[in-house]
């Protein structure tokens, strides 16, 4: 069985334990996505993502432009499209996901499932776990600070006299 990565949006207003914001939270599966590659444009304004659709459209229309002035053939020219395509394919879930934290949605929780139903099972289950003091980052913070010196990228060491 294939496992998937999600992520779970919330308003900013959404506190771990409380269900406040749960009925219009957003799972966004990472990875490939078929349908922006098959239906670029149209994926974008499915997901109320109005000026990443009017970016993806010039970005299109300039490629084909572009293939037309140079005088290119159709089967370059359809590949030129179908990498351009596999590439918004690639793209279109952090575009989505980039989109709703600059819209005061940002990613609360990462989830692996198997099934979008599962993946918001596990979410929606981690969030309303009362046992949660704060939401969990989805990136650790990093190697703690060191309170010596440092010379160059090497720590300084002591000189053993």
């Amino acid at each position: 069985m294939r496992m998937r990565s999600y992520t779970l949006h919330l308003p900013k207003d959404a506190r771990p334990g409380e269900s406040i914001g749960l009925d219009r939270a957003v799972l966004v599966p990472d990875g490939f996505t078929w349908s922006a590659f098959a239906f670029s444009v149209l994926w974008f304004l499915y997901h109320r993502l109005w000026i990443a659709a009017l970016i993806v459209l010039a970005g299109l229309l300039a490629l084909a432009g572009v293939g037309h002035l140079l005088g290119l053939p159709p089967g370059i020219a359809a590949i030129v499209t179908l990498l351009a395509s596999w590439l918004i394919g690639l793209e279109a879930s952090s575009l989505r996901r980039w989109t709703l934290a600059r819209r005061g949605w940002p990613t609360r929780d990462a989830v692996i499932a198997a099934t979008p139903e599962e993946a918001e099972a596990r979410a929606i289950g981690r969030w309303l776990d009362a046992t949660a003091a704060a939401p969990r980052a989805p990136f650790p913070a990093g190697p703690a600070r060191r309170a010596e010196p440092v010379i160059g990228l090497f720590p300084a060491q002591e000189i053993a006299r």
